[in-house]
């Protein structure tokens, strides 16, 4: 029995394991609700990220400054300077990383989000979403963007 608890991942495990990890890299999460923001930290620390979280555009500004980033998941909606402000100030200083931003909103219906999002061809996590959700579309992007 001690055998079984202590024996090494067979090798289709291990290959797995190395697959899994081969995504791994930094990413910006600007959200202004704590809730959402932190689960989502937790959620991608877990799938072994590093993780930046911003309160909205303009603290993700000066993060995006200091550090490089695999992956954006921004929230349309924030205070101070909104998702839709970010990108714009992204397509201009940092167009390199539009292709790797994803979008969070919980107001999918408004009319200039839907025409904003069709504009930028950038995939959309709708609120409420699942950690599988957020897992599935952020490794998607991020093997979209190899």
């Amino acid at each position: 029995m001690l055998n079984y608890l202590f024996r090494p991942p067979d090798q289709s495990k291990r290959s797995a394991m190395r697959q899994a990890n081969e995504y791994m890299g930094t990413i910006l999460i600007v959200e202004d609700e704590p809730a959402i923001s932190e689960m989502c930290r937790r959620v991608l620390v877990g799938e072994g990220f590093s993780v930046t979280l911003a309160s909205n555009g303009k603290v993700a500004m000066s993060a995006l400054e200091k550090r490089e980033y695999d992956l954006c998941l921004i929230d349309i909606r924030t205070p101070e300077m909104n998702g839709i402000e970010l990108y714009e100030h992204l397509e201009k200083k940092y167009p390199e990383i539009v292709s790797k931003v994803v979008f969070t909103t919980g107001d999918v219906i408004n009319g200039n989000i839907k025409t904003f999002l069709d504009r930028t061809s950038a995939p959309c996590l709708p609120k409420p979403f699942t950690p599988d959700m957020l897992k599935t579309i952020v490794r998607n992007t991020l093997v979209r963007n190899r």
